[in-house]
């Protein structure tokens, strides 16, 4: 094991690197008491604020509040990778069973779509997020990997991806980045970076200034169906917030409220970002475009190069902690930050001497069978989005734009996408769900290994996990 390189300013958790930039927002004030409104959406990252936004902007008469137990985008939305990209997280087969391969393909048209909507926004509302629609670069660096890439590549050309829209790259030929031992690389334009933090406050400053309350510090205990004459509720320590449609946009956290502790299981992943890199390493590394970069191993990590020339970089940490507990301030386990290093070290030896300034982590929701939904039941007037698996950051503004549609009634192509009203069962209870992570963990770690050291095929393991975790 090489040593660590360490920034005299090194700091684990915090939140996030992001915020640690920013500087940490001053909370808004919590809810004051009981309240009445047309629509309550509990949980202000992404999902619920894209929600609030397209509510008020199309209905500006609607009475919105956003209520948050911390601050506006403290859980994933403030902590991610900063992949603005097309990824669809949840087996495409399983909504094409449903609904129709067809009815798949736009959905993932859509995500195309989706990630000009967020930057057509962001420059539109004035959100200074450091976005950069540089595409996404895929690597291998072994034959098994090569093998995978390859093959995904032509599974999803017939899955909605045209050969414009995700394509091998010659090796030989791309100038991108100086990857380590590449074997193949794909690239997509269908992505941008972005600074996470900068979004989700943004975002936050311009649904507020759009007229949507805006609580901060307010812990919902319970959302409430409607009863009879008693309306849909958000039922917090402060008051109780009454609402014609109550939205639960929660993700991560949804295991933290009555009733829902197996819905989702909370996923933790880490990331670690160096101290600006030296003008004359980039020479030597590349990455000129900016494109967000990842890899094919099971164990996959995402990479991006900052707008202050840093390299952020992130992966699985501990996937799921006993008893669906989420963190608090993002710190990380030393492993994971180690397991980051040398991921970025393989991946880009020429950044092997850049101290690492700033470590933590994060939770997403994943569903039992590892596809996203959003749902609004009018009869109970609960709806809910996410188990985006960390892919929400374009998700999640699609999310909100079908809210919306559900809400205001309308039947428009968005409502009749292939995740709406998905249901699934939910996770094993304890130890069950703990021990089948480790074990799914171990195993596809275990297969990285073994698909590094020679020139086979993906490891079986891999595919053993697969069946294990339901993917």
């Amino acid at each position: 094991m090489r040593r660590i390189p360490r920034s005299p300013r090194f700091v684990n958790g915090a939140v996030s690197f992001w915020y640690r930039e920013l500087g940490q927002p001053q909370r808004r004030e919590p809810l004051g008491g009981d309240a009445d409104y047309d629509v309550c959406v509990v949980g202000a990252g992404y999902t619920g604020l894209w929600t609030a936004y397209y509510l008020k902007k199309e209905r500006p008469d609607l009475r919105v509040a956003v209520v948050d137990r911390y601050f506006a985008g403290f859980g994933a939305s403030g902590r991610n990778g900063g992949w603005l990209s097309a990824e669809f997280p949840g087996p495409r087969e399983r909504y094409a069973r449903s609904h129709g391969k067809a009815m798949m393909i736009a959905f993932q048209r859509a995500l195309m779509r989706t990630v000009d909507e967020v930057v057509r926004v962001a420059g539109d509302e004035g959100i200074e997020a450091d976005v950069h629609q540089g595409g996404m670069r895929l690597v291998a660096t072994n034959t098994a990997q090569r093998e995978r890439l390859t093959r995904d590549i032509e599974h999803l050309q017939e899955w909605g991806y045209w050969p414009d829209d995700l394509h091998m790259v010659d090796p030989g030929q791309d100038q991108g980045v100086a990857v380590e031992g590449l074997t193949a690389a794909a690239y997509s334009p269908h992505a941008a970076r972005v600074q996470p933090a900068k979004l989700v406050r943004g975002l936050a400053d311009t649904v507020e200034a759009l007229g949507v309350d805006l609580y901060e510090g307010t812990t919902v205990t319970e959302i409430r169906p409607r009863r009879g004459a008693a309306r849909p509720a958000a039922v917090t320590e402060l008051g109780t917030v009454h609402a014609d449609h109550v939205i639960r946009a929660t993700e991560g956290y949804t295991a933290t409220m009555r009733g829902l502790r197996r819905d989702w299981l909370p996923m933790h992943a880490s990331m670690i970002a160096t101290e600006p890199v030296p003008a004359e390493l980039w020479e030597r590394i590349g990455w000129e475009g900016r494109e967000v970069l990842g890899d094919s191993a099971h164990t996959y990590v995402y990479a991006q190069r900052t707008a202050d020339d840093r390299i952020a970089i992130g992966g699985r940490g501990v996937p799921h902690r006993f008893g669906s507990e989420p963190d608090a301030e993002g710190a990380t386990q030393p492993h994971a930050i180690a397991e980051l290093w040398h991921s970025l070290v393989r991946l880009l030896p020429d950044a092997s001497e850049v101290p690492i300034e700033h470590a933590w982590s994060g939770v997403l929701g994943a569903p039992r069978d590892w596809s996203p939904t959003v749902d609004l039941d009018t009869e109970s007037g609960l709806g809910w989005a996410g188990g985006y698996v960390g892919s929400g950051v374009a998700t999640s503004n699609l999310a909100g734009r079908t809210l919306r549609d559900l809400l205001l009634r309308r039947e428009t192509e968005l409502t009749r996408l292939p995740w709406v009203g998905r249901r699934v069962r939910g996770w094993e209870p304890e130890p069950l769900r703990w021990v089948g992570t480790r074990v799914t963990n171990g195993l596809y770690r275990t297969a990285d290994r073994r698909e590094s050291g020679s020139a086979g095929h993906t490891s079986r393991l891999a595919g053993l996990a697969g069946r294990i975790s339901g993917r």
